[in-house]
């Protein structure tokens, strides 16, 4: 099967950039903290009310370990009356290492000649993908590096590849994508072939450090980037997440740049994103950067809970780049959605041999090498539920139809119970006795806490339902 290379078009001319750092370090070098100030802010935005950028300018200058914990707290609470106590779980999958750019801080850059370049075949994604149903995985992140190879109809086909792998009860519900910024009709393509969210990082939304980070190659086109998922919403495709990776510029800047952002979607296009990422830079092949930016463990945990504050509605990603001592604090302060068995390297979950870290054949470095069940486990036992819910995506609760339940908190009606149902199913298909044992313990209490968001009956009715044999019942 042969695939035609996309075509880069001139960007459309009504997509300028929205990001004017002489605005942004306005807000910063003028935030004043004060008690009361700050928790007005906390309190604005457990009323579930967006932060403006003088708002969130005050949060990344406060520095009172007093106020500091208050943001915290207020980024935990606001994340149970939101979301509840579920965490959504997936895997990423690498589909191709190619790379036409020269980013100074990934493994894929053009110029790295120790990393071993590979695309995956169809034969080795439907591996791969069984490998990762056999462990009870159901949502996937694509991962392509930026190269002419790897066309919108090329990502549509691995798609649709991926959707059609089955192996006994296991399927892939739900596909995410993380590649290059496309043309309008390229987005087209993809979205038709039945994705969830597409994402593009900015990485650092100043434009003087970008160029800096990236001397060439098409990701070079600050402009290109930064207006590429105004693109993806002309095409119809509602569905896009947003990220920063911190390290590579001030982190009050790219804070405050990701609310600017946000706030852009939502005028242009009444649809804000669906996750904001925040990976923070961490070893690769090749890395080409000194580490005047990089983030202290104790700042990141900070921005992650005011991101939380600063967009109520948004779902926030936490990756296995993190130590497992940072996800497990960070997990509290707003987190939705971590990976879990994470490997990198392409071809890794089918191949039983690979354990061991190559990092001439990955992105960057992991550091939370557990494996999804042992992720499970301690999610349960912390009263986590575990959830690989996709129902959002195939109901069509997407763009403003998903803005018009998450926005005012609504969306906790259906998270909890379709988490319990898809637990359910991963205890009953993949789960050990023990895990077992702790998992029904955990869907019997949360039952009892439902508190109206659903019926609990009912709930429980589809429940016995998976036990039963039924599979793939939701919300």
């Amino acid at each position: 099967m042969k695939f035609k290379p996309e075509v880069y078009r001139i960007p459309d001319e009504r997509m300028k950039s929205f990001i004017d750092p002489e605005e942004i370090w306005g807000y910063i070098n003028s935030a004043k903290p004060t008690k009361e100030r700050v928790r007005q802010i906390i309190a604005k935005s457990l009323d579930k009310q967006r932060l403006n950028l003088e708002e969130t300018a005050i949060l990344v200058n406060t520095t009172d370990p007093e106020l500091v914990d208050e943001i915290l707290q207020g980024a935990r609470t606001l994340k149970e009356k939101v979301y509840g106590n579920r965490i959504v779980l997936f895997a990423p999958l690498y589909i191709g290492n190619k790379c036409t750019n020269n980013c100074k801080y990934c493994g894929f850059r053009a110029s790295n000649k120790d990393a071993v370049r590979k695309t995956l075949g169809d034969d080795e994604i439907v591996k791969e993908v069984e490998a990762l149903e056999e462990n009870g995985q159901k949502r996937l992140i694509l991962v392509y590096g930026e190269h002419q190879n790897y066309s919108p109809e090329f990502i549509a086909h691995t798609v649709k590849l991926v959707y059609g792998v089955k192996k006994n009860n296991g399927e892939i519900r739900r596909v995410n994508i993380n590649a290059a910024p496309l043309d309008i009709e390229g987005f087209r393509i993809v979205k038709e072939s039945g994705i969830g969210t597409y994402q593009v990082f900015q990485e650092t939304y100043h434009p003087e450090a970008y160029e800096t980070y990236h001397p060439s190659g098409k990701k070079r086109d600050y402009d290109w980037r930064l207006t590429s998922l105004d693109r993806a919403q002309e095409a119809g495709l509602d569905d896009v997440g947003i990220g920063a990776l911190f390290g590579l510029y001030d982190w009050r800047f790219d804070v405050l740049s990701l609310v600017r952002h946000t706030n852009h979607l939502e005028a242009c296009y009444n649809v804000g994103p669906h996750t904001i990422s925040f990976p923070r830079i961490k070893s690769a092949s090749g890395l080409d950067i000194n580490d005047k930016y990089f983030v202290s463990d104790e700042d990141f945990v900070k921005l992650v809970a005011i991101l939380r504050l600063a967009v109520p509605y948004t779902g926030m990603i936490l990756t296995a780049r993190e130590p497992i001592e940072i996800r497990r604090q960070v997990i509290q302060f707003g987190v939705s959605q971590i990976d879990g068995g994470t490997k990198l390297e392409l071809g890794s979950y089918s191949d039983a041999k690979n354990d061991n870290q190559n990092l001439n054949r990955e992105q960057f470095q992991i550091n939370d090498n557990r494996s999804l069940g042992e992720i499970i486990d301690e999610l349960i036992e912390n009263d986590y539920i575990p959830s690989f819910c996709t129902a959002c995506y195939r109901l069509g609760r997407t763009g403003e139809h998903f803005m018009e339940f998450s926005v005012p908190g609504f969306i906790k009606r259906y998270c909890t119970p379709n988490a319990l149902l898809t637990l359910t199913e991963y205890l009953v298909d993949y789960g050990t006795p023990i895990q077992k044992e702790k998992g029904f313990k955990l869907i019997e209490k949360n039952l009892h806490q439902l508190n109206g968001h659903q019926d609990a009956v009912e709930v429980r009715k589809r429940i016995d339902k998976i036990i039963a044999g039924e599979r793939d019942l939701y919300f």
